[in-house]
């Protein structure tokens, strides 16, 4: 359990609910939570407007939409001014198959999780793409070979 001395049990159990089944009913997260309805449906958004929760996602297969190829990427940056740095996360941000990036600490600047199609779709990305961002000096990418535990919980 996290130490969040705003949450109570119960909040903690509806995001943990949700997360697992975001399309949870009101009447089966109530049920589960052991309140009645209109309580449960209260205290979520009491959560959604505190910023507790976010918002609501499919889960997406990616390799049945095709993207078979999931990429580390370290990026080690140039010593440039803070507008270069922005124009960096902006292209980053534009990049669809960019679908996390890290500013991190240690031997590279940026971690990147990207997915391609294949290995040719993810030279194309790198070479024709990332290495052109603005302040981009090197790359280095490592290939995921198998998930053991992919997951967007969090622990509550």
């Amino acid at each position: 359990m996290t130490d969040n001395p705003d949450l109570d049990a119960t909040d903690r159990q509806i995001l943990h609910h949700l997360q697992a089944d975001g399309r949870l009913s009101n009447v089966a997260l109530a049920e589960a939570v052991g309140l009645s309805e209109s309580p449960t449906f209260r205290r979520v958004r009491q959560l959604e407007e505190r910023g507790l929760i976010t918002g609501y996602a499919a889960l997406v297969d990616q390799r049945r939409l095709g993207l078979t190829v999931t990429a580390f990427v370290q990026v080690i940056m140039e010593r440039q001014p803070d507008s270069a740095t922005e124009a960096f996360h902006a292209c980053v941000a534009a990049e669809e198959h960019i679908i996390e990036c890290h500013a991190m600490s240690g031997a590279h600047d940026y971690l990147m999780k990207v997915v391609a199609r294949n290995m040719d779709h993810f030279s194309e990305l790198c070479m024709q793409r990332i290495l052109k961002f603005p302040g981009v000096q090197h790359v280095e990418s490592s290939f995921s070979l198998r998930a053991i535990k992919s997951s967007r919980e969090l622990p509550t």
